[in-house]
């Protein structure tokens, strides 16, 4: 009897309450690393390859811990960035709210998964071989009911919490933080025509994806980390195995490259500002929100009372695409640029700069001329931040 309370209560390892913490972190990281480096940047966008052999122990480790079949998370999350924060999108908190994809967005995982035209149209290249086809996409399932056992045979009964805090680990850091709070709270390196954040420049919690706005930026790129002060875990890995010939990289961000001087423009420059164009539209948000200080610095004291409100309100949208935003807040932007000439004149240049890699039909000569023109016009505009914009622009290139 003394066996059996002994073994109920402490499994075959018998280890104390921080042992089994420190265990359970360690799976459910390895867990996070296998949904990040295989589900997303290997399968779902082609960054990396992978070896086989590592390749396969992602597939079968995701099938022991989370039940998730390849195909279904790589096609609901392709459909995520085709349609993002558009009708169609599987789980934006922007159609849905942040409150139901921050503790439903399990729900809104499997509601899709069961969408045959999202399996058929963006589920394409995933494994299909015999063990994806009979074991784990027939039987997805049994892997989790397989990992409670050992969780109980290793802790005892103490592994009925260790193994419901491995089933909740991803539905609520991966769909709920990352899809929820990673397209609503944090801040934005690029401009990307979405409303994706990154939650924290340090990505170690999940893997590196608290970079959710430098991803959406650079959707194929292995590698997530973008400033010198973020850090991303998950490329860390990806280096690790790329140095024992476990991966090979394919894709990383175009690294933003200055000249040292502002030169002339030419087809080098429009090359470049077309290749950083959300990096560049993400200084130009820092710079309308600027002028929005520098007008309610102007007025301050003043009697316009509802028109420095309507500044303070409307200087935090400029960093957020116009199709995100509400009808609402959009005329409350024009009512904030129509009381100031500097203002007004930053959103028409902003506007113009933008049709340089919105227009699909004009020539690279055509695209020249406008930067050309576009440049001469704001380092001719009298707005110190507006010339100094231009003055850096001319340094870019591809």
């Amino acid at each position: 009897m003394d066996t059996i309370i002994s073994f109920l209560s402490g499994g075959l390892l018998q280890a104390s309450w921080w042992q089994v913490l420190i265990v359970t972190l360690v799976m459910t990281h390895i867990t996070i690393v296998c949904v990040t480096v295989f589900l997303h940047r290997s399968q779902t966008h082609r960054g990396l390859d992978l070896h086989p052999a590592i390749a396969h122990f992602f597939r079968f480790w995701l099938w022991m811990t989370t039940g998730m079949v390849t195909k279904e998370w790589v096609a609901i999350h392709r459909k995520h960035h085709a349609r993002c924060e558009r009708e169609g999108d599987p789980h934006s908190p922007m159609l849905f709210g942040i409150w139901k994809v921050l503790f439903r967005g399990a729900e809104l995982y499997r509601q899709e998964s069961e969408n045959q035209e999202t399996m058929a149209k963006f589920g394409h290249g995933t494994p299909n071989d015999w063990l994806e086809r009979n074991v784990y996409a027939k039987h997805s399932a049994l892997g989790i009911l397989i990992m409670l056992g050992i969780d109980l045979l290793l802790f005892g009964v103490v592994g009925l919490t260790v193994w419901a805090v491995q089933m909740a680990w991803i539905p609520f850091w991966a769909a709920g933080v990352v899809n929820g709070i990673g397209h609503y709270w944090g801040y934005r390196n690029f401009a990307s025509p979405d409303t994706s954040t990154n939650v924290f420049p340090w990505g170690i919690i999940i893997g590196g994806e608290e970079l959710h706005n430098n991803h959406h930026a650079h959707a194929s790129s292995a590698k997530f980390s973008s400033q010198w002060y973020e850090f991303d875990i998950g490329w860390v890995y990806i280096r690790m195995m790329q140095a024992v010939g476990l991966a090979k990289v394919r894709k990383v961000a175009p690294k933003l490259k200055l000249e040292s001087d502002a030169r002339s423009v030419d087809l080098k420059t429009l090359h470049g500002v077309i290749t950083h164009r959300y990096e560049i539209m993400a200084r130009y948000a820092d710079l309308l929100k600027q002028a929005c200080s520098q007008e309610l610095s102007r007025t301050k004291g003043g009697s316009a009372q509802s028109s420095r409100q309507t500044l303070k309100r409307v200087r935090n949208w400029f960093h957020l695409p116009d199709t995100n935003l509400q009808p609402e807040q959009l005329a409350q932007i024009d009512q904030a640029v129509a009381s100031s000439q500097s203002l007004s004149t930053l959103m028409q240049m902003r506007k113009e700069l933008g049709r340089l890699w919105e227009s699909s039909s004009a020539s690279s000569e055509q695209l020249l001329h406008d930067l050309q023109a576009w440049c001469q016009r704001a380092q001719q505009s009298g707005i110190e931040g507006l010339a100094d914009f231009a003055s850096r622009l001319r340094r870019y290139a591809a």
